[in-house]
């Protein structure tokens, strides 16, 4: 696999990839980071040798939820005022308060829902312990939520890689590449259109 990207997420090896996992479910600056697109390419490398599938899935799903409870006990502990001065720096006010409408219509479900959306997956957690939610339920739902999206997409692209030819994943790949840097591109026009002049 020719593209950067590629040689990027080898040489950061699973301790790299569970790292980016981590960070995008749990720590604020998260929202910038390609989740969706990292575990898919995790499943496409582990097809090709790179990973082994059963180790990075595990890692994967643990650092998913850890990083959920994370960002649950910051928002338990530390509040709205926090998450919205704070989150500034990295979403507009209506990202946030999109997430926040999200949460509240989806309830419990968002939990798991916002696993497959971009931001909405790094402030749920946030939101949750913001709002309180029930701890277990929390949790139970995290574990759902983590299954599906950290253990499921890799999965999705280790048996799409395997069904496919080696030299054409490249081109498998690269929409899913251009999707993401096209919507933080795409955020960040957005935030500087907002911005007070």
């Amino acid at each position: 696999m020719s593209f950067n990207l590629i040689a990027l997420i080898k040489s950061a090896g699973y301790l790299g990839v569970w790292g980016t996992i981590f960070a995008e479910t749990g720590l604020l600056f998260g929202v910038f980071l390609p989740g969706d697109m990292l575990l898919f390419a995790v499943g496409v490398l582990a097809a090709q040798g790179t990973f082994d599938l059963v180790t990075v899935i595990s890692g994967c799903f643990i650092a998913a939820v850890l990083g959920n409870i994370v960002g649950y006990e910051i928002g338990a502990r530390l509040g709205l005022p926090f998450l919205q001065k704070h989150t500034l720096r990295y979403v507009t006010p209506a990202h946030l308060e999109k997430t926040q409408s999200f949460f509240t219509r989806y309830g419990r479900s968002s939990v798991v829902l916002a696993r497959f959306i971009p931001i909405a997956r790094t402030l749920a957690p946030f939101l949750a312990g913001v709002s309180r939610m029930d701890y277990k339920v929390f949790v139970a739902y995290s574990f759902i939520g983590g299954a599906l999206w950290a253990v499921g997409l890799p999965v999705a692209g280790y048996y799409l890689a395997n069904q496919v030819p080696h030299e054409l994943v490249d081109y498998i790949l690269l929409p899913i590449v251009f999707l993401i840097c096209g919507f933080i591109f795409w955020s960040a026009r957005r935030k500087r259109n907002s911005s007070p002049q």
